[in-house]
């Protein structure tokens, strides 16, 4: 019980420290990435090639003064930017970042705690970052921050409604819902992405409104209504708040990599899943993990500076009329399929299933090309009288 508790302390600290820390390299390398898009220099002033610009932004963010409105609720508006930021950090807790490492004291799991419910722990704990969106615009005693609050939480419910349903198909794919569990069983064949593609595009689209990044950062809508929920916020207490957000995107990343690529698993070999476990595996598997949320990583960043933003009616169209029709039919046709390749063919996960799931996930997104039809279904996005 101590070397458990000693272990699971050590895990703690780390994980934490990493986040935190990766967070803070995280606004550096988006601002060094969107300058290199945009043929500019980005931060090079503070440290060798900027690198210490994150530090900087931190020691400001600590000594700008607190600002406060009169009227507003104090505990609540204190509260808020604490609410949208733990679930941020207590979320990645569940995720697997890397094979078992093996000690004196027998086998550590890289995973900081191994739920058997750890999905359904993840999709419990990140909704509760909404209540601080809807907090911090409600306790601002601020009508623009009141919109903008009320319009986060609209987006947020509505497209966590589609993620949450995406992740149906993996579990039923899967068969549990321990996340160490989901890597396994696409340890024995092709990863989720092959089987399940539809699910993953559903649920990537999903954490980019999630996440409140372009083209779908309605929450803030500076040019809208002055800087959305978090207006009457400054120094920590608005910082907390983009902390929350590119923490958001590490969990949402890693959990692509979890549910759809295999999480820790090393691709082309059975080197990782199979033997004696040892450092070098741990440390090998940890690395691509690493590498798999870093590419989502650059696509959040890729796509924030390509793409403009969505008007709000086309927000709301894309997840009501769009993501949910669509999570509800992919449900249903994957659930019978994988009921007839395990029922009637006798089939269990393996590159064949995967292959066939495959093959049905590409008829679907054929038609779904066809259904959209530039547009005209999500409402707004082509103009009435357009021929």
């Amino acid at each position: 019980m101590s070397f458990f508790l000693i272990a699971s302390a050590i895990k703690v600290f780390v994980v934490f420290n990493l986040i935190m820390v990766g967070v803070a390299l995280l606004t550096y390398l988006e601002r060094r990435i969107c300058a290199w898009m945009q043929d500019r220099l980005g931060p090079n002033r503070v440290g060798p090639q900027g690198i210490l610009q994150p530090a900087a932004d931190g020691l400001k963010n600590f000594l700008k003064e607190e600002t406060s409105p009169a009227m507003a609720d104090k505990a609540l508006f204190t509260l808020a930017p604490v609410i949208s930021f733990v679930p941020a950090l207590l979320t990645f807790a569940v995720i697997p970042f890397a094979s078992p490492l093996p000690t004196r004291w027998g086998l550590v799991p890289m995973v900081v705690a191994d739920l058997p419910v750890g999905f359904l722990y993840i999709l419990a704990i990140s909704s509760l970052g909404v209540y601080g969106i809807v907090l911090a615009g409600w306790s601002s005693n601020n009508k623009y921050a009141l919109l903008g609050g009320l319009r986060a939480s609209a987006q947020m419910i509505s497209y966590e409604i589609a993620l949450g349903m995406s992740t149906v198909a993996v579990l039923l794919l899967a068969g549990n819902v321990t996340l160490s569990q989901v890597i396994a069983q696409q340890q024995q064949a092709l990863w989720f992405v092959v089987p399940l593609t539809v699910a993953f595009l559903i649920f990537l689209i999903s954490a980019f409104a999630e996440t409140n990044r372009l083209p779908f950062d309605l929450p803030e809508a500076e040019a809208e209504l002055i800087a959305g929920y978090h207006t009457e916020y400054s120094a920590m207490k608005f910082s907390m708040f983009y902390i929350a957000e590119y923490a958001n995107m590490v969990t949402a990343s890693a959990l692509m990599a979890t549910l759809f690529f295999g999480g820790w698993d090393i691709p082309l070999t059975t080197w990782d899943s199979t033997g004696d476990p040892s450092v070098l595996k741990t440390l090998a598997t940890l690395a691509a993990f690493v590498a798999k949320t870093s590419v989502f990583l650059f696509t959040f960043i890729w796509v924030r500076w390509t793409l403009p933003r969505f008007r709000y009616d086309q927000l709301m169209a894309l997840g009501w009329k769009v993501l949910l029709p669509l999570a509800l039919v992919y449900i249903t046709v994957i659930a019978t399929a994988i009921w007839y390749f395990r029922e009637q063919l006798g089939w269990e996960y393996g590159p064949g299933m995967a292959w066939a799931l495959g093959g049905v996930n590409l008829v679907m997104l054929v038609a779904l090309v066809f259904w959209l039809d530039r547009g005209r279904i999500v409402s707004g996005s082509v103009h009435e009288g357009a021929a």
